[in-house]
Formats: C-alpha cells, structure tokens, sequence
C-alpha cells in the first residue's frame, strides 16, 4: 500500500532544501555544468519545473507533455533564464503540483505517464521526490546521494530493481546490500546469476545511473550494463 500522504510531505522537505540550496546559486553558478552530460544546473532547474508541472497534467488526466520534441524544447529553452527566474518558476510550479495533489481524488485510479507508462495515481509524489532529490545531486551543489534519506534510498532501488526485472538485456542480478536487505533484478536465465554487493547508496548510484559501480563487489559475472532511464 502506497501512502501518498507520507510522500507528499517528503516532497515538501526535499523541494525545500532544494529552493533553499538554489537560493544561494548566482547566474554564473546557474549557467555552469551539471554533473548530466549536455545539460547545465539551468538544464537540471527547468527541467524540475516543467516535470512538476508534467505530473500535475497527469493527476489531471491530460498527456504529460504535448510531446517529447516539446518536452526537449522547453527545457532547452528555460535553462539559460537568470537565477531568480529559475527559482521564481520552480517555487511556484512546485505549490502548484502540491495543489493539484491536494484536490479530492481516487488516489488508487490508473494514471498514464511518458510513452504510455501507467502507474498508480497514489505513486505519483513519490515520481516527483524521486526528481527532486536525485535532480538536486545532479546539480552537483554540495547535496550527494549519501545526503538522501535512508528510506527514500531503499524505496528507490526496490522500484529501480523492478523497473529492470524481466529485462532479458540485463542478466538475472541479485543485490545486497551492507545491512543484507536483498532485491531481484533483471531478466537473463537464472542459471547466470550475477550477484551485486554493497552499501545501499552505492547500489542505488549504480541502478540510477549516478555511479560506476566500482564500489561494488560483484560475483558470478561482470557488472550488468543497465538500460537507460
């Protein structure tokens, strides 16, 4: 059962000490790299503003993004926007999907995301702490995934480890983590089973693309390449 109470509230916090961090950044600071390859910290904010506006069009039952041409677009064209703008969109576009959050609704219905995706409308805040705090990494401001809370790092390798499951690209992978919690991963035969050890942020650098992999201990194969996000 999904709380999306809980998760809304996560997502005020983590939005939070993201408009706080970014609070402090300057236009220099702003127009320089994000640690995603091609894409500025402007890149990383717009793209933050348009997906809380995006996953507010799904609560509401419309496309996510008119297309994903428009999507690209709107990004490329919001990220070289001067500090105080940035922030100005992301504070408000942030209290508008919290609105839209707070409007009665079935929260156990069907929702389409991107490329025909559906998912439950009760994990959608947890989609959007998801971009918040794994976005706020990638910003590379002095938030790093050692930073995210426990418990959003154990749900985000259980939904990452799901996402993979059954994807014959990836071989059958077993992970563990330094407290020997165990998720099931990929969709090669069993017969060649990879198994990935590590403490739980590593792990989930790795699934989520943020990392290499090299801190982790792997045995019975190399260490999968995974699909992208």
């Amino acid at each position: 059962m999904i709380d999306h109470a809980h998760d809304l509230g996560a997502v005020r916090e983590a939005t939070e000490r993201l408009l706080d961090a970014v609070g402090k950044l300057d236009n220099a600071a702003v127009a320089e790299p994000s640690r995603l390859p091609g894409w500025s910290r402007g890149h990383v904010l717009a793209h933050l503003s348009r997906n809380a506006e995006a996953l507010g069009n799904v609560l509401r039952g419309l496309p996510m993004y008119a297309s994903s041409e428009t999507r690209d677009a709107d990004i490329a064209a919001g990220a070289p926007r001067p500090a105080a703008e940035q922030l100005a969109d992301l504070r408000e576009t942030a209290d508008a999907f919290l609105a839209v959050c707070a409007e009665p609704a079935d929260w156990s219905r069907t929702v389409t995301l991107r490329n025909g995706v559906t998912d439950s409308a009760a994990r959608v805040p947890f989609r959007r702490w998801v971009e918040v705090d794994l976005h706020h990494v990638d910003l590379g401001i002095g938030y790093e995934l050692e930073d995210l809370p426990a418990a959003f790092v154990e749900r985000e390798i259980a939904f990452l480890a799901d996402r993979f499951l059954g994807n014959e690209s990836v071989p059958a992978t077993g992970l563990t983590d330094a407290d020997g919690r165990t998720w099931s991963t990929g969709g090669g035969p069993p017969s060649d089973l990879v198994t990935v050890q590590g403490p739980a942020v590593e792990l989930l650098g790795w699934l989520c693309g943020r990392r290499d992999g090299s801190a982790l201990t792997v045995a019975g194969g190399p260490l999968p390449t995974l699909p992208p996000l």
